[in-house]
């Protein structure tokens, strides 16, 4: 990628590199994305995508990878809200930028919309994903807090957990968090635990046992 970037004068940018960078992305792209303004002399290389742009940090002649800020102003224009504010969260998550630091740049109104409501704290997309769908319900919604010595995924008011099984959820790990569960019923917690692909392929669902689980009362403190 950073061979083909170098040939055709262009960087490795949005999506491609944020995957690069570790950052949250919703799939993996199909294609490259690179970067190259408008004024250069750039070309566009085979299988990608090129995003023609005045970058919003000045790129130095040499580089084959954007800058962090100009990633993110990228991802805001390519990919839809909740996909891009995941790895705008996660890029926050991970310390590669601070919401003060952000703020300092003149950026677009997507992206202006992005930093308005992004927060440091989702460990994964999905938990952007949970808080972005739910806004709606107009409750407090807490990613990755610690209860009973384990951090959960999320916390839907005062009593109602919400935990997102990975592909990682088995043996050990799947004991643990039965062991878990069990614990937070007992502090007075109400546990849902869904699946990746239920999160992602299924939200209806998730959405109607959480409405319900609303609805009667299980998200509030006895």
């Amino acid at each position: 990628m950073l061979v083909a970037a170098a040939r055709a004068g262009v960087v490795v940018t949005c999506i491609s590199q944020a995957k690069r960078l570790g950052l949250w992305v919703h799939e993996e792209p199909d294609r490259f994305h690179v970067g190259s303004d408008p004024r250069s002399s750039g070309k566009k290389p085979d299988r990608a995508h090129v995003h023609w742009s005045v970058p919003l940090v000045p790129r130095s002649p040499d580089a084959l990878e954007d800058p962090i800020e100009n990633v993110l102003a990228i991802v805001a224009e390519c990919e839809p809200y909740e996909q891009a504010l995941a790895t705008w969260e996660s890029a926050l998550n991970q310390s590669l930028v601070s919401l003060n630091g952000l703020a300092h740049y003149r950026w677009k109104p997507s992206a202006r919309r992005l930093l308005a409501d992004a927060l440091p704290f989702a460990d994964a997309g999905l938990e952007t994903y949970l808080r972005s769908r739910l806004r709606w319900l107009r409750l407090p919604i807490r990613a990755q807090i610690w209860i009973a010595g384990h951090r959960v995924d999320a916390l839907i008011g005062d009593r109602l957990v919400l935990q997102i099984d990975g592909a990682s959820h088995v043996g050990e790990q799947r004991s643990e968090d039965i062991r878990h569960d069990a614990e937070l019923r007992l502090m007075g917690y109400h546990v849902i635990r869904v699946s990746y692909t239920q999160m992602m392929f299924e939200w209806a669902m998730v959405q109607d046992l959480i409405m319900r689980a609303v609805a009667q009362g299980l998200h509030l403190a006895a």
